[in-house]
């Protein structure tokens, strides 16, 4: 019995949660207020019954109340001309009537109580229900407005969550950004050092040894245009009047 209980009570409350988030105050509102129109309407019916059967009465009563004025009449004219058997006749016709008139005295005073109660109970509704209009339609804006904050709210932190996931992302690719600056950084500067002279660049050995043979010829040229200023008959010794890097004299002479 205790599990039966405890899986009804689960199966109730989730019922309720699913209720509850289905349920929207706005149309509960306006369900409750239409219950009340209802109300109303079943009163203003009995109202109306109530009314037309005190009527109905009240038009009986006063037909009996002509028969009874009617055969009193007839009475007195039966005993004018001595027609006592009927002045009789005419006063029991009478003396129904009258009785018929004092049964129906409760019944339309039952039936003007019931409308006078039922004339309160409908003004009663009507002023309730006026006030719960107003108020409906007050707490209606007010859910309207809760639910555009709400959303808005919503649509904040939505906001702030992607500017948070736009910042990750945007400190990562700044730290990309300057890994990638120092590395090229680091380059250069190992490249101008002359540590990393071949990465990169277009030299290799065999450039280097072409590049002092051209340096060597330019210093050539540059001492052969010093003579030339110089003149023929200039003191300087020609070329191969020098002595070779080795130092030796040449043939012929003596050092």
């Amino acid at each position: 019995m205790g599990i039966m209980r405890r899986a009804h009570d689960i199966a109730e409350a989730k019922i309720n949660k699913g209720l509850d988030a289905a349920e929207k105050p706005d149309e509960m509102l306006d369900l409750s207020y239409e219950k009340m129109l209802e109300q109303i309407t079943q009163v203003r019916r009995a109202l109306v019954d109530v009314a037309a059967s005190r009527k109905q009465i009240e038009l009986q009563e006063q037909q009996l109340q002509h028969t009874v004025d009617h055969l009193q009449d007839q009475a007195k004219a039966a005993l004018g001309q001595g027609r006592e058997d009927l002045a009789k006749e005419a006063l029991q016709r009478k003396a129904a009537a009258q009785t018929q008139i004092d049964g129906m005295d409760p019944q339309h005073q039952q039936l003007t109580e019931q409308e006078e109660k039922l004339t309160a109970t409908l003004s009663a509704l009507q002023t309730r229900v006026n006030a719960f209009r107003t108020q409906k339609e007050t707490m209606k804006a007010q859910y309207s407005a809760a639910k555009a904050t709400s959303s808005v709210d919503e649509s904040v932190a939505g906001i702030s969550r992607t500017f948070g996931d736009s910042g990750a992302a945007l400190q990562r690719a700044q730290d990309k950004i300057a890994s990638m600056q120092a590395r090229s950084g680091a380059l250069d500067e190992l490249l101008q050092s002359g540590a990393l002279e071949d990465v990169g660049g277009n030299t290799d050995d065999i450039q280097k040894q072409l590049d002092q043979v051209s340096a060597g010829s330019e210093v050539d040229s540059e001492l052969a245009a010093m003579k030339a200023e110089l003149g023929s008959g200039s003191s300087v010794p020609a070329p191969d009047a020098l002595p070779s890097a080795g130092g030796s004299a040449p043939a012929g002479q003596k050092g």
